[in-house]
């Protein structure tokens, strides 16, 4: 079986989902910054009798990124779908009029520069397989601007640009790329947002492939919508 590739991995959505594609029969590649976390997700997934590794890297290290994502289709074979999900930092969120062209350099960084390393470290092997996902999971600012957190809306909205890009181009190499757009906080009790919900929406939309932006629950003021 194929490996389900999560960058940004941590105890709520990360775990749920890892878990999600695990069940399915995939084998799990963690990816974040920190080692001892990766290590207990790890072993919670193994008493599931999923097979999980956990590689460290930092989305803002360009080199590690690409290590880590190479290290997970040698140790565990093929990365057929992959997840871009890491939380963005909170110095990430200032207000528009206090935002400098300096403060954009890290956002723009862990929304754009991340994204293309993972994709092109991952799309080679998915070339070979005949197939791939690439996942790309957001807030409602990357398409709905919040001028109180300038930096994710600026670099979310390249990054949705990004990943469109990459769904026209590589729809015909059987490649799917997606976006699912979170407008909320992700919470065990909400009804659309919560990690075992938003898990079950990222493998259908790799599962039906039908589309390109997906909505956990509509923004307000907006029906429901899928494009």
């Amino acid at each position: 079986m194929t490996t389900f590739a999560l960058i940004g991995a941590g105890p709520g959505l990360g775990l749920a989902t890892a878990r999600r594609y695990g069940v399915a029969g995939h084998t799990v590649a963690l990816i974040a910054r920190t080692a001892e976390r990766l290590e207990e997700m790890t072993a919670e997934l193994a008493r599931d009798g999923i097979r999980a590794r956990g590689f460290t890297a930092d989305v803002l290290d360009i080199e590690s990124l690409t290590t880590a994502l190479h290290a997970a289709g040698t140790a565990l074979g093929p990365i057929e779908i992959l997840q871009y999900s890491p939380v963005p930092r909170a110095d990430f969120m200032k207000p528009v009029l206090d935002t400098s062209a300096d403060d954009l350099d890290a956002p723009l960084a862990f929304s754009v520069k991340g994204p293309v390393t993972a994709v092109n470290a991952v799309l080679p092997g998915m070339r070979a397989l005949g197939r791939g996902t690439l996942l790309f999971v957001n807030g409602s600012s990357a398409v709905r601007p919040n001028p109180n957190v300038a930096g994710t809306s600026i670099a979310f909205a390249a990054e949705s640009a990004y990943a469109r890009m990459l769904h026209d181009t590589l729809a015909g190499e059987n490649i799917h790329a997606a976006q699912l757009i979170i407008p909320g906080a992700i919470r065990p009790d909400a009804e659309h947002s919560s990690p075992e919900t938003l898990a079950q929406r990222l493998y259908d939309i790799h599962a039906e492939r039908d589309g390109f932006r997906h909505y956990a629950e509509p923004l307000p003021d907006q029906p429901p919508v899928t494009s």
